[in-house]
């Protein structure tokens, strides 16, 4: 019987990130489970601290002075053991700290003390009789049999305009019962029935496929409207069959409605829905329902693929190429290697979709670690849109100063005639990307942050991207003091102005950061526009992907060149992948679609590839180009950022682990280091920021002994520096 466990307490200190081990007090023995919360003491002072069991033991080498686990916080381990294997795995690849993975994987509200949500609920008690048999008791009676466990009492009476002392005195003498039912709080909406519709060929191949092979990772690259989703529906329902669960993995959240709306109306209401917009009590809602087992299907970001199902058969990752699933904050973990990492400790199987695959996905698939699946037909047969390039400087030359070619205007014009509906991607919001002084050349920026501030037309005011800082609109420069203060380039918000300008009886909805921020509002957008509300929807990156409008026959990319130049090695896969999914959502109905590509750069091979939908000559290239320079999937990069208000101190800092890291590092003809430099952007909310690069062949020992070696240099000034160390991050900048 096990006398001890190793526990990880619930404090953040980098210090005490190890396992401690505890004697299981008699009460507990043979009750204690692996993944249980407990309450130990911890300290000199003996501080009541949560704790989280990771091991157990029979015996302990040092048992004297040990301490004793005080009790057991839940009725039930909150971890799985094969999330205790993912834990350990994660603290390694992440290089972050057993306790940074365990509160990605348990949502905040369990150890935040939240509970369920309970109400007293009208149903029917027994058979009524005598004077109960007249009114008003009979209609009471009568509309609780056709309401049975919707209202409490006094929504009840309050609906129904009904006496609450007549529904108290038929509680009291039994002929209806309030019973306590648990109340979930999140997406309580029934939706009308999905039906399910009969596979193409290619999709039927493609599921028999997956069921059938030995393997159990996929990749389906298909074009979009290809049918991927149906594709996913088929699978779920096997899996429901055997008794199996799946996860749905999306990449935002403005694809939630679209998402759940079909798969509850496929499948019922029973899927839980977990992702970041939820209050801390609907994710207690709803990673309680998978726990109990009460939900089959769950649908969300990357935080879902961590939901505790206990016979998980399918993982979906769809729109896999999407930066999103990386985590920027720790642990810094991808959506992608945690579906890996389970698929092997769950033995399910897995499923990346894209019409635009990852580099490194695609890589994959050549050397057999996924099996690729390739639809190059969409499932309908209806036809690709047509896409045109139009080259902006050639509209200037023709006097057309405009934001919208002459293409675009009268595709736009053509559409609304027909009533039929337009997507406008522009992936910038805002109303003018920056202001300055034409006199001085003077730039509005953030006090905080080395960053432009964007104009934004409602409320007349200046804000910071990065840090959320506003100020008011200044007629006058600060610098020169002359009036000559001009706004340049275009956001979403200008887009939106000019179109109400231009065709001013279209209907717009614009979708981006500003006009999604309030809770459910990516629903009714979504809804607005699906319903015909609107015949012109204005956004960023929210709406280059999954989004299915049957209406929709013109999408209009106001500015294709804006990812080309970052300073990234992704900017071309970004580029090329933003273009082709946008493009995707036209003419996904039995109308023919049309694409306007508007670009200053129309010569640019990866704008030609997007344009004639041509992913294979994109990857040919593309992956000439990482192999040439050494970046992924051929090596690994290790970004080192460091951050202080202190700038001397920093460099001080950052450059005394450049110079240590190069020194360790010298005899290793795999590895080279870049930097230190400052970053991209190099001031976020008054913190300088620097960096090192490491490329190269870096394993998991190479990278904890970096890692340890940057927090050994930077012990004593911890508090005044901050240090993020990141594996192959999703943006460099």
């Amino acid at each position: 019987m096990y006398q001890y466990a190793g526990v990880v307490v619930n404090n953040d200190s980098v210090q005490v990130d190890k396992i401690f081990t505890y004697k299981i007090p008699t009460s507990l023995l043979g009750v204690l489970q692996l993944g249980f919360r407990v309450k130990v003491p911890f300290g000199r002072g003996n501080r009541t601290l949560d704790a989280f069991v990771l091991e157990l033991y029979e015996q302990c080498d040092s048992a004297i002075n040990i301490k004793e686990i005080a009790n057991i916080c839940d009725e039930m381990p909150l971890l799985k053991i094969t999330d205790i294997e993912l834990v350990k795995v994660m603290k390694k690849k992440y290089l972050c700290t057993y306790l940074e993975c365990i509160k990605v994987i348990i949502p905040r509200g369990i150890t935040k003390g939240i509970k369920k949500k309970t109400s007293l609920l009208l149903t029917i008690g027994k058979q009524i009789e005598g004077k109960f048999l007249n009114e008003p008791y009979k209609n009471i009676y009568d509309l609780i049999e056709l309401n049975k466990m919707k209202y409490n009492k006094n929504e009840f009476s309050k609906n129904f305009k009904l006496s609450l002392s007549s529904i108290n005195t038929m509680i009291k003498h039994g002929f209806l019962i309030s019973q306590e039912v648990t109340i979930n709080r999140y997406n309580q909406k029934h939706y009308a029935k999905y039906e399910e519709k009969i596979l193409n060929e290619k999709q039927r191949q493609s599921v028999d496929f997956i069921m059938n092979s030995k393997k159990n990772k996929f990749l389906i690259h298909g074009v979009t409207g290809s049918g991927k989703t149906e594709i996913y529906m088929k699978l779920v329902s096997y899996m429901l069959k055997e008794n199996k669960q799946s996860i749905i993995l999306i990449p935002e959240i403005s694809l939630t409605p679209q998402m759940v709306e079909r798969f509850k109306g496929r499948f019922g209401p029973e899927i839980a829905v977990f992702h970041s917009r939820l209050s801390d009590g609907e994710r207690f809602d709803e990673w309680m329902r998978v726990k109990l087992g009460n939900a089959q299907i769950a649908i969300g970001a990357r935080s879902a693929i961590f939901l505790p199902f206990e016979n998980l058969g399918l993982i979906v990752i769809d729109e896999e190429h999407e930066a999103s699933y990386k985590s920027d904050s720790d642990p810094k973990f991808d959506a992608r290697e945690i579906a890996y990492m389970k698929c092997e400790l769950e033995n399910c199987k897995l499923i990346l979709g894209s019409a635009t695959p990852s580099v490194e996905s695609y890589y994959r698939s050549t050397i057999n670690e996924l099996s690729l699946i390739t639809i190059n037909e969409r499932a309908d047969g209806a036809a690709m849109p047509k896409v045109e390039i139009v080259d902006m400087r050639e509209e200037l030359m023709n006097n057309n100063r405009s934001i919208f070619s002459r293409s675009l205007h009268d595709g736009i014009t053509q559409c609304l005639s027909k009533n039929e509906q337009v997507i406008l991607f522009l992936n910038r919001r805002g109303f003018s990307t920056f202001v300055s002084c034409r006199k001085c050349g003077y730039v509005f920026k953030c006090k905080k942050c080395d960053i432009s501030l964007t104009y934004h037309n409602a409320g007349e005011y200046l804000t910071c991207h990065y840090c959320g800082e506003k100020e008011k609109i200044s007629k006058v420069c600060p610098s020169c003091g002359s009036s000559y203060v001009k706004y340049f380039g275009v956001g979403t918000e200008k887009i939106e102005q000019e179109i109400n300008r231009i065709f001013p009886s279209a209907r717009t909805l614009r979708m981006d950061f500003d006009t999604t921020r309030k809770k459910n509002s990516y629903e009714y957008i979504y809804n607005t526009f699906k319903s015909k509300g609107a015949d012109i929807l204005i956004g960023t990156q929210m709406v280059a992907k999954g989004l299915d409008f049957k209406d929709v026959t013109l999408v209009g990319v106001i500015a294709a060149d804006l990812s080309l130049n970052l300073p990234d090695y992704r900017a071309f896969e970004r580029t090329f992948q933003l273009l082709t999914q946008v493009s995707g959502r036209s003419g996904r109905g039995s109308k023919e679609g049309k694409v306007v590509i508007q670009t200053y750069s129309a010569d640019e091979l990866t704008i030609k590839y997007a344009a004639s939908n041509d992913y294979d000559s994109f990857y040919k290239n593309e992956i000439m180009m990482r192999e040439a320079m050494d970046y992924p999937p051929f090596a690994s990069i290790l970004v080192i950022t460091m951050s202080s208000e202190n700038e001397n101190m920093l460099i001080k800092n950052i450059q005394n682990v450049g110079e240590n890291l190069k020194y360790k590092i010298k005899d290793n003809n795999k590895i080279i280091l870049l930097g230190p430099c400052t970053c991209g952007v190099s001031k976020i909310k008054n913190f300088y920021r620097w960096q090192i690069i490491i490329k190269g062949d870096i394993n998991q020992t190479i990278a904890l002994e970096i890692k340890n070696s940057v927090y050994e240099l930077v012990k004593n000034v911890y508090s005044s520096i901050r240090v993020s160390i990141d594996i192959n991050p999703s943006n460099m900048i």
